[in-house]
C-alpha cells in the first residue's frame, strides 16, 4: 500500500515537473561546477606560463624606436651650468629613426640653451625639418660646437651666440645678429633654465631664488620681448615648461614656481598674440637625461634619476624633440595655441 501511494505521488504531474526541474538544476549545477573547475584550471595554467616568462622589465625597447638606458646610472656630479661632454651615459639626441619631411623648411629658429640636452635635440630635429638654427648658450663652448656640427651635418646653417638671457640688452643683440645673418626669424624656443635643489625651504637663499627667477622667468620675457618685432604672421614660440610646474616638487620650490609661471605665461601670451597670427605653446617634460640634474643632484640621486616614473627611466632628449617640432610647425599645429603639452613618461 505504501509503495503504491509513493508511486502515485511521484507520478503526479506537478511532482514530475518538480523532479524534472530539480534534475535539470542538479545537472546545470554540475555543469557550472565543471566549467568553473575548467576555468580555474585554465587560469592556473596561464599563471604558470606567465611566471615562467617573468623577467625584470628593462623598458628599454618597449616604448621607443631604440633601446634607452635605465637606472642605475654611474654616480656623478658635474659643475654648473653642466657640460654634456662629461655626462655618462651620453644623452641620446640625434634621433636616427626620425625622418624629416620639410615641416620647418627654410624657417629660422632661435633656441636658448641649445648647446645641450633638450635644446640640442630640438636643434638637430629642426635642422632635419629644414630650418636654419641660431643657438644661444651660456659658456659650454664644446657642447655648442658639437651641436653646430650636428646641424651642419643635416645640411643646414647654424649661428652660435654666447651670452646670458637674464640680460635684455644681450637678448636684443642676439636677435638682431640672427636676423642680420639669416634675414628673418620664424621660431623662438625659450629653453635655457637654472635649477638647484634645496632640501628645506629654509635653505632656499635669496640669491638662489633670484638666480632661478631671473633665468627662468626674466629670460623668457627678455627673449620674447627681443624677438617679437621680427616675428611675423605664422611664427611660433615654444616654451619649455616642466612636470614640476604641473605637480610641484618639494625640493624645487623656486624652480616649480617658475615653471608654473611659464605655463601661465604661455597661455596668457598666446591669447595676447593670437590676433598677430603668432602661436605660443609649451612642452612640459618629465625627468630628462640632460646635464641639468647631474649638475644639481647628489651623485647617489643621479644614479637613480627617473627610476620613480611609470616607465622606470628618464626620457632621452630625442624623445622630447618631436613635440617641439609638432608645436613649431604650421603643418601640424596650426590650430594649437596656449597649450601645455606634457611629455612625462606616464605620470
Amino acid at each position: 500500500m505504501a509503495n503504491e501511494m509513493a508511486d502515485e505521488f511521484l507520478s503526479h504531474p506537478a511532482i514530475v515537473h518538480i523532479i524534472i526541474l530539480w534534475e535539470r538544476a542538479v545537472s546545470q549545477s554540475s555543469k557550472n561546477s565543471n566549467k568553473a573547475k575548467i576555468t580555474a584550471s585554465r587560469q592556473r595554467k596561464l599563471q604558470a606560463q606567465v611566471s615562467d616568462k617573468k623577467t625584470k622589465h628593462s623598458y628599454e625597447s618597449e616604448t621607443g624606436a631604440r633601446e634607452y638606458p635605465v637606472p642605475p646610472f654611474p654616480k656623478q656630479n658635474i659643475a654648473k651650468p653642466g657640460s654634456e661632454a662629461v655626462l655618462k651615459p651620453e644623452p641620446m639626441y640625434d634621433a636616427p629613426y626620425y625622418s624629416g619631411s620639410g615641416k620647418l623648411q627654410d624657417k629660422v629658429a632661435l633656441i636658448t640653451g641649445g648647446d645641450s640636452g633638450i635644446g640640442r635635440a630640438v636643434a638637430v630635429l629642426y635642422a632635419r625639418e629644414g630650418a636654419t638654427i641660431v643657438v644661444l648658450y651660456l659658456e659650454e663652448k664644446k657642447d655648442a660646437e658639437l651641436t653646430k656640427q650636428m646641424i651642419e651635418k643635416e645640411g643646414r646653417e647654424c649661428l652660435l651666440i654666447q651670452g646670458d638671457v637674464r640680460d635684455l640688452e644681450f637678448c636684443e643683440k642676439a636677435v638682431s645678429d640672427a636676423v642680420k645673418t639669416f634675414g628673418r626669424l620664424d621660431v623662438l624656443v625659450n629653453n635655457a633654465a637654472f635649477q638647484l635643489h634645496a632640501n628645506r625651504f629654509q635653505d632656499l637663499l635669496p640669491e638662489h631664488f633670484d638666480e632661478t627667477i631671473q633665468t627662468n622667468l626674466y629670460g623668457y620675457y627678455n627673449m620674447t620681448k627681443a624677438a617679437l618685432p621680427f616675428l611675423k604672421k605664422g611664427a611660433a614660440i615654444v616654451n619649455t615648461g616642466s612636470v614640476t610646474g604641473l605637480r610641484g616638487s618639494k625640493k624645487l620650490v623656486d624652480y616649480s614656481m617658475t615653471k608654473g609661471g611659464i605655463h601661465a605665461f604661455t597661455r596668457a601670451l598666446a591669447a595676447n598674440l593670437l590676433s598677430d597670427g603668432i602661436r605660443v605653446n609649451a612642452v612640459a617634460p618629465g625627468p630628462v637625461w640632460t646635464p641639468l640634474n647631474p649638475a644639481d643632484k647628489e651623485a647617489a640621486d643621479v644614479a637613480e634619476f627617473g627610476a620613480d616614473t611609470p616607465m622606470k627611466r628618464p626620457a632621452q632628449p630625442e624623445e622630447l624633440a618631436p613635440a617641439y617640432v609638432f608645436l613649431a610647425s604650421e603643418q601640424t599645429a596650426s590650430y594649437i595655441t596656449g597649450e601645455i603639452l606634457p611629455v612625462i613618461g606616464g605620470y
